[in-house]
């Protein structure tokens, strides 16, 4: 799934990026996280300086 990474997802939302991403079409669940990853690094690139995602990421409560 991501290389020689691992990384851990609670049972629950595990079950539902199964569920969305067989709704949606993609080949397995993997390849539904890589797209939503990729489009949420977009979003923040996109949004311009280091303070601004910073700010972003607060206000999605990812950071504090």
């Amino acid at each position: 799934m991501f290389g020689d990474a691992k990384v851990k997802i609670d049972k629950d939302l595990l079950e539902k990026i199964k569920k969305y991403a067989a709704i949606a079409g993609y080949s397995s669940p993997e390849e539904f996280i890589q797209h939503a990853l990729e489009k949420e690094i977009l979003n923040l690139e996109e949004a311009g300086s280091e303070e601004e995602i910073k700010k972003k990421l607060r206000g999605l409560g990812y950071i504090s």
